[in-house]
């Protein structure tokens, strides 16, 4: 294609209305299609953007006078050259109805500032950090298990993901596999991080709610691990409104302390949602 051609598509993607304030205006450099209800999308990172691996930010699409925006967590490390993002596809959702459309080159809406619970700061050193999701809660730990400093301040990594049917879990394998070449943290990775998978409704080689799972120590023994100690372990949930409540009854249960970026203790939960 010549300059003028791609002249000529460059403003062909031009934003009709204009840029809210406080806000990026960033270009899509990548988007993949895991499922009919999933998929993983990639923009540039402006210079000045700063975040902690583990935080969501606001996001949106300049396609409305006050266009829609919500919250997601960022998929990507900190260290990224790009933010990477996962999303679930709502076919009359506010903002994915529009955004599962999206194609390199478009420009999809960042807020300035980031924020969330599942970062490492809020949580005090340990042995074992378990990081538990369903769906597209898995994203902010997509950005902690790329993060060095999670290798720093535990020895195990476990991270659990639970979906309904077996491709929803292709991201997260996807991402775990390639770590182990990653010339970053592919030697921390080594031994370290543990990648649990389980389905609730196709046929898998482990099915059940994550919850189920912890309660009837199911999980603990596919592990080799034993269940939540207070000494040992600490825990990052993210996922489905009813999981987060399950089991954060589950690791109070077990004696666990909540934590914040304020007072930081064993376990954090993200409330944070996309729609």
């Amino acid at each position: 294609m010549d300059s003028a051609a791609l002249r000529e598509n460059d403003a062909e993607k031009t934003p009709e209305f204009p840029i809210p304030a406080g806000c990026f205006a960033e270009r899509v450099t990548s988007v993949k299609h895991y499922t009919d209800n999933l998929f993983a999308f990639r923009i540039t990172r402006p210079q000045s953007f700063r975040f902690r691996s583990g935080e969501f930010v606001m996001i949106g699409l300049p396609n409305a006078e006050k266009p829609v925006f919500r919250a997601y967590s960022i998929a990507s490390p900190a260290w990224d050259e790009e933010v990477e993002f996962f999303s679930i596809k709502v076919p009359d959702g506010p903002l994915t109805q529009h955004l599962q459309k999206i194609q390199p080159g478009d420009t999809v809406l960042m807020r300035q500032k980031s924020t969330g619970t599942l970062v490492n700061d809020a949580l005090t050193p340990a042995k074992n950090l378990y990081m538990i999701s369903t769906g597209t809660g898995i994203a902010p730990f997509a950005s902690l298990i790329r993060d060095p400093e999670t290798y720093e301040k535990f020895d195990n990594i476990i991270l659990t993901h639970t979906c309904r049917d077996v491709a929803e879990l292709e991201y997260g394998k996807e991402l775990v596999t390639a770590l182990k070449d990653d010339p970053l943290i592919g030697e921390l990775v080594q031994g370290r991080l543990t990648h649990f998978t389980s389905t609730t409704r196709e046929t898998s080689s482990v099915m059940g709610r994550i919850t189920t799972l912890i309660e009837n120590g199911e999980l603990f023994k596919a592990l080799g691990t034993e269940p939540f100690d207070r000494e040992n372990d600490r825990v990052m949930i993210c996922g489905s409104m009813a999981m987060l409540k399950d089991v954060k009854a589950l690791v109070e249960k077990a004696g666990l302390e909540e934590g914040s970026n304020a007072e930081p203790a064993d376990f954090v939960v993200e409330r944070a949602f996309v729609g």
